[in-house]
């Protein structure tokens, strides 16, 4: 899941006990090491989305505790747009911390970076190791050690209603140019608007910036990139797309308003990722799932692109039970748990032997964005990668609603971020 900034309410979990509390709360390893068995408690964090991902999330954490009875399991669904921070507040703090925290993939070089998580060569978190395919992997190492174990891996593109689509007698737009065609003709054949995008999270932005060659920085050569031309012309374009009224856009709720917009049938597309696959079947224009279609997010002048996402699993360093963590990260991301979190939600999985399982392999989702994964644009996996997201939402919200122009807005995200690199130009 990557909803975003968007929060959304904590969700006291049933069944397996809800805890607030982290590693700190007399969690101990019991017979983990004296016996061989594994006992005490682990404390997660889980952040994804909240009446569809996290009932999945938390019966994968209960089965968990059927093949580790002396194990308990505290659920705790934290809102994406606050856990970044919370977990970094508890952490320094050394008090409220999670044993296992599902982590967005910008965040763990971050962590590991302040000292907040356990390396995990050598554990039994890495079982398997090699199966994990090199794109989710690149995320979870930092220094030349491994911090994390990918979950989950994704990308966007965008969602469009057929049925919509046939009423107004369009095929789906390969371009940008040929998304405002498209989007005009929806609104002159059925009222509706074209597409709903996302103006209060920057990761929404990303697919136009990489469409247009463009990119957040340049690691390799420490150069910040945000402000360049192809910056520039991607503010230009999601701009253009607002004025034209080929898209809707605001800068509070996005998650929601998007998603109620697209699932009631009030616009005909939105650009999201393998996350929202679950909660847009349950909206009332996807009764029918077959209604549901999805295509490459439309290119730019300088092609078709699109983010690298997803989550992965890290221990916190201070964990009072790390052998049961390590066991837990384990048995999260094992090609038993992948397969059902694959059938269940149309997650991608991380784990390459996953996608021959019958029910990955027919699954049309997964078969749809996976070669988009393999083409997707990674982030720098930098420690300041997961800040880079703040000023640049503050400048592309500000642009969408005409607070500021596009070279403005360019401007300030570069001058942000070299504010927060450091010695870089």
């Amino acid at each position: 899941m990557r909803r975003g900034i968007a929060a959304t309410a904590l969700v006291a979990a049933l069944g397996v006990t809800l805890a607030a509390c982290g590693s700190d709360s007399g969690s101990d390893n019991g017979g983990s090491k004296g016996s061989g068995e594994l006992s005490g408690t682990v404390t997660w964090w889980d952040t994804s989305t909240v009446g569809s991902e996290d009932k999945v999330f938390k019966k994968a954490a209960e089965d968990f505790t059927k093949k580790h009875p002396k194990v308990t399991v505290k659920y705790v669904n934290v809102p994406f747009g606050e856990a970044q921070n919370k977990f970094k507040n508890a952490a320094q703090s050394g008090s409220g911390a999670p044993d296992v925290i599902r982590s967005e993939v910008a965040w763990t070089p971050e962590f590991a970076d302040l000292g907040y998580l356990a390396p995990l060569d050598g554990t039994a978190a890495l079982k398997n190791a090699d199966d994990f395919l090199d794109q989710a992997a690149a995320s979870t190492k930092y220094n030349g050690k491994t911090y994390a174990v990918p979950q989950v891996i994704d990308s966007m593109g965008i969602f469009y209603n057929k049925k919509v689509f046939k009423e107004a007698g369009v095929e789906v737009p390969k371009t940008i140019a040929e998304l405002k065609t498209v989007s005009a003709k929806i609104k002159q054949k059925t009222g509706k608007t074209g597409l709903y995008l996302r103006g209060d999270d920057a990761y929404w932005f990303l697919s136009f910036l990489y469409g247009e060659g463009g990119d957040l920085v340049d690691a390799e050569k420490k150069t910040v990139t945000v402000d360049d031309p192809a910056g520039v012309k991607a503010f230009k374009t999601v701009k253009d797309l607002v004025d034209s009224g080929a898209a809707k856009t605001d800068a509070t709720d996005g998650w929601n308003n998007m998603q109620t917009a697209f699932k009631d049938g009030k616009v005909a597309m939105m650009i999201n990722g393998p996350w929202a696959v679950a909660d847009t079947y349950a909206g009332k224009e996807f009764a029918d799932k077959a209604n549901l279609g999805i295509a490459p997010v439309p290119a730019g002048s300088g092609g078709q692109g699109a983010p690298q996402g997803g989550h992965n699993l890290a221990v916190y360093a201070g964990s009072k039970n790390l052998d049961a963590s390590y066991a837990f990260a384990e048995y999260m991301t094992s090609v038993e748990t992948q397969t059902t979190i694959a059938k269940e939600l149309s997650l991608l999985p991380t784990r390459e032997s996953v996608y021959i399982k019958p029910d990955v392999a027919t699954n049309e989702m997964i078969s749809f964005f996976k070669p988009v994964v393999q083409k997707a644009v990674e982030r720098p996996w930098i420690p300041e990668t997961g800040s880079l997201f703040a000023p640049l939402v503050t400048e592309y919200t500000k642009v969408l609603t005409g607070q500021t122009t596009p070279e403005a807005g360019a401007k300030a995200s570069g001058d942000a971020y070299r504010k927060l690199l450091k010695d870089w130009k």
